[in-house]
């Protein structure tokens, strides 16, 4: 067994290139195809295997395996073949920007707070960073700023393998002890990590890094940010959505977010008059029925929690039970039904099993949904 000769190591740009098959096995996973030489990354330090095609047949996995990297297709290719590799360039690129974007966050926050990276993945839309302690709003910020120059200043990125010895003497970052030769990769200026990943060349090329969203992990946190082309997609959405609100706003750019308060101002007033009004609805139905014996109403539009204050308040005046019913444009309804002192169980089991309906409660009180007419539920209730 021979080692694949790695050329995504040797010029991490390489996007075609041509080897010999040196064994085609079938396995678990379709074939397994063994090169001499790969420009295919094979899955390793949080970052996903490459994609392609070898002689047009598409490579759907790769790893590595006793120094063998094993590409992974549904089709068989002989050995002893010349074939040429294609590299899914454009997600190549974008996994690199996003690899070494973290490495820079995640050095700056070591250096500054002396918290580590103790988890990464990076999926197809945002990488996770984990972290070992925890940050604020403000120190977050500060971090990406420092990023993004960092990114600007289009450093070169430094690859190099030293001895043990070089090695005891160098501070870098680390998630477990290593053994063999090491690959230290540097960001002049905010990280030095082992990593056997793919990376941009120079610092510039990840173009800018933003911090999404953060939220408690274990006794740290978790980032959820992109890199490159990301950041530009998301500019993009986020730029596309509030130019929408704001042309349905009629409020500048700059000024949907206060549009939005005065809107949710404006909701929750009109949402304290129509609470009102409808309490006076609610006084009205009451007094209608007061003195009455059993009430069957019907009310278009009603809430779950408007039923129940009708229902409610129509039981404390009649002197039987009071059902309100409430479509939900479906062909179902919501219902609430109220009896003071009543026991309404045995009637409610048989109400759900006729109109097909379920709900429960108190045995004075019931909600729930049936799944009939307003004619099969007047029907039910003349019985």
């Amino acid at each position: 067994m021979s080692e694949t000769r790695k050329l995504y190591y040797e010029d991490v740009y390489t996007k075609e290139f041509t080897a010999k098959v040196l064994e085609c096995r079938e396995g678990k996973k379709g074939y397994e195809i063994i090169l001499d030489q790969t420009a295919f990354y094979p899955e390793g330090g949080g970052q996903p295997y490459d994609l392609g095609t070898l002689n047009d047949v598409e490579v759907l996995e790769v790893h590595e395996k006793d120094g063998e990297i094993i590409h992974y297709t549904k089709e068989a290719i002989e050995a002893g073949s010349d074939v040429t590799g294609k590299i899914d360039w454009d997600r190549r690129f974008d996994l690199m920007q996003q690899h070494s974007g973290e490495h820079i966050v995640s050095g700056l926050v070591h250096e500054a707070y002396g918290y580590d990276n103790v988890g990464f993945h990076m999926s197809s839309d945002v990488i996770t960073v984990d972290l070992s302690g925890v940050l604020s709003e403000a120190q977050l910020a500060e971090i990406e700023a420092e990023t993004n120059r960092k990114i600007w200043e289009n450093s070169e990125v430094e690859i190099t393998y030293p001895s043990r010895e070089e090695l005891d003497k160098l501070d870098y970052r680390s998630k477990k002890e290593l053994t063999g030769q090491v690959r230290l990769v540097r960001f002049p200026g905010s990280d030095l990590c082992a990593c056997c990943g793919t990376h941009v060349t120079h610092t510039g090329e990840i173009g800018a890094v933003k911090i999404l969203t953060v939220e408690n992990f274990h006794e740290g946190i978790r980032l959820t940010m992109i890199c490159g082309k990301r950041v530009m997609d998301y500019l993009n959405m986020v730029n596309d959505q509030n130019r929408q609100v704001s042309m349905k706003l009629s409020a500048k750019i700059g000024e949907t977010a206060a549009a939005v308060a005065r809107l949710q101002d404006e909701n929750f007033r009109l949402k304290g008059q129509v609470n009102h009004m409808f309490d006076e609805l609610c006084t009205v139905e009451a007094k209608n029925w007061e003195g009455a014996g059993s009430v069957l109403l019907f009310h278009e539009g009603l809430e779950a929690d408007q039923v129940r204050r009708m229902a409610d308040a129509v039981m404390q005046k009649c002197s039987g039970c009071c059902a309100v019913f409430s479509s939900n444009g479906d062909g179902s309804y919501k219902y609430a039904i109220g009896e003071l002192n009543g026991d309404l169980r045995q009637f409610t089991k048989e109400m759900n099993a006729a109109l097909n309906g379920r709900g429960g409660g108190k045995p004075f009180f019931v909600q729930g949904s049936v799944k009939a007419s307003e004619d099969e539920i007047r029907q039910f209730f003349r019985q």
